[in-house]
Parts: C-alpha cells; sequence; structure tokens
C-alpha cells in the first residue's frame, strides 16, 4: 500500500524521478533501492572511482544476474516440457540464457537506451553490452524485490513475450557441441586451439580458435571470448560438410591415421 502511494511521488517530483520512471517503463513497477538499478546500468568502460581507487561497475551484478537468469530459466523449461529430458532442457536453457538471446531482449524492451559507455569505438563494437547490461538489471531486480519476483517478471513478461520457445527449439547455434557428438560418433578426437590475438587491447580481448579433427585443421573462427571464438570454428566447420566434403574429409583422416600408424 505505501509503495502504490509512493509511486506517482518518486515517478514524478522525487530527485531521481528519471531512474524511476526509466524503471518503471521498461519492467512495469518501481523500485525500493534506486541505487542498485543506477549502478545496473553502469558499463566497466564507464566505471567511477572512488577515493580508494576502487572501481565500481555492473559487473558484479551482472555475475549476480547471470545465476538468477538461469536459475529461473531452469524453473521455467521444467515445467514448460514436463516429457522432455534433461539434455533437452539443458540445450534450450543455453540458447535462452545466451549473450545473443539476451543481448536482442535488452534491444527489444529499449534498455539500451540506459546504458551508460564511455563513448568510444571499441566500447561500442562490443556485441554483448547491452545482454550484459540485462543480467546486471536482474540481479538488481532480485537484490531489491527478492527471487519470487524476478521469477515471475521474466517467466510471465520478458520471456513471454520477447522469446519463442517453438524458434529456440528448432534453431541451432550450439555448433561445437554438434561437433563433438559427430566426432564421437565417428570415433575421431576433436580439440580446439584457441589463443588470445596479441594486438587485441586489454578491455576488448578477442580469440582465435581453431578446430582440428584427428590433428587436421578444419575450421577457423574468432570471438571476444573463448568460448565465441570456438563456436566460430565449430560453425565454420560445419559450413563446408556437405556430403562429399565430409566423405573427403574422413578419407583424408582415415590416410593420415593409417600414414601415421605404418611409421
Amino acid at each position: 500500500m505505501i509503495d502504490f502511494l509512493l509511486r506517482p511521488w518518486r515517478c514524478n517530483f522525487g530527485p531521481d524521478k528519471e531512474f524511476y520512471r526509466a524503471i518503471d517503463g521498461l519492467f512495469g513497477f518501481v523500485p525500493h533501492n534506486i541505487e542498485l538499478y543506477k549502478l545496473a546500468l553502469i558499463h566497466k568502460s564507464a566505471s567511477l572511482v572512488l577515493e580508494d581507487g576502487r572501481q565500481i561497475n555492473n559487473e558484479r551484478l551482472e555475475y549476480l544476474g547471470d545465476a538468477v537468469i538461469e536459475a529461473v530459466t531452469s524453473d521455467y523449461l521444467y515445467i514448460e516440457f514436463p516429457d522432455r529430458d534433461e539434455g533437452f532442457m539443458t540445450k534450450l536453457r543455453s540458447k535462452i540464457v545466451s549473450r545473443q538471446s539476451l543481448n536482442a531482449i535488452a534491444r527489444q524492451i529499449g534498455l539500451d537506451r540506459y546504458v551508460i559507455l564511455d563513448g568510444s569505438s571499441n566500447t561500442l563494437a562490443q556485441k554483448h553490452i547491452f545482454g550484459d547490461a540485462f543480467e546486471a538489471m536482474m540481479g538488481a531486480i532480485y537484490l531489491d524485490q527478492g527471487y519470487n519476483f524476478v521469477n515471475r517478471l521474466l517467466i510471465n513478461r520478458l520471456f513471454r513475450e520477447h522469446l519463442s520457445l517453438e524458434e529456440l527449439t528448432e534453431s541451432e547455434n550450439d555448433f561445437k557441441s554438434r561437433l563433438i557428438e559427430w566426432c564421437q560418433k565417428n570415433h575421431h578426437t576433436i580439440r580446439f586451439r584457441t589463443t588470445r590475438q596479441e594486438n587485441s587491447a586489454a578491455n576488448h580481448p578477442l580469440f582465435r580458435s581453431t578446430a582440428l579433427i584427428d590433428n587436421m585443421e578444419v575450421g577457423h573462427g574468432s570471438g571476444e571470448s573463448k568460448k565465441e571464438a570456438e563456436q566460430q570454428a565449430a560453425y565454420s566447420v560445419s559450413q563446408s560438410f556437405s556430403d562429399e566434403t565430409c566423405a573427403a574429409l574422413l578419407d583424408k583422416v582415415d590416410r593420415l591415421r593409417l600414414g601415421g600408424e605404418s611409421r
């Protein structure tokens, strides 16, 4: 009752009315502790420096929000798919909580308009800034409103309005897992050689990955994390794997294996 009475004042007359309005417009409620939400919007490139030299930004809230989103998503899928096995739910959860999906949700609800950046080209070139801010915001909501509240918000509003479980179920973006499964099924070894590019900036690391099947290079990829680079390397393999290419590759692998065994 008190919150209901304070809502108009906070949104129209309080010192932080712009922040209150922003959260109300994005998520449909007025926060208790607005400072958490302010912090959730500060990207590390625009970190505030305290008198003792410590930098504060949204990374800690991002860490917390990541765990909260994964827990809520697990609840959601367990209820939505009572007859599906653990493997199916794990794969679908990874798609929902991926940086790509969360970045898309952040843009769709308009969160990208409020994230505080330093404005440099390197910062703006990063792909998942807004998805990271979305995670930080869920961490703030969890601390401010509790788990049950963020659970209902994510499932009943954000996921249902901005995600299509049918499309996600039919899509396939975990190319690394597919490639590993294919190699295991066909009795081939698979590994990824991933390194950080020497010329990448400290605040914007880039990684390069090479996929090797039986020690033969078959694909390459790059990304802003080791995981992304390896996915891109696996994706490059999948794009070249026509039936003819696959057969030729297996023949080449077999020749290399036989050659090694004969020495």
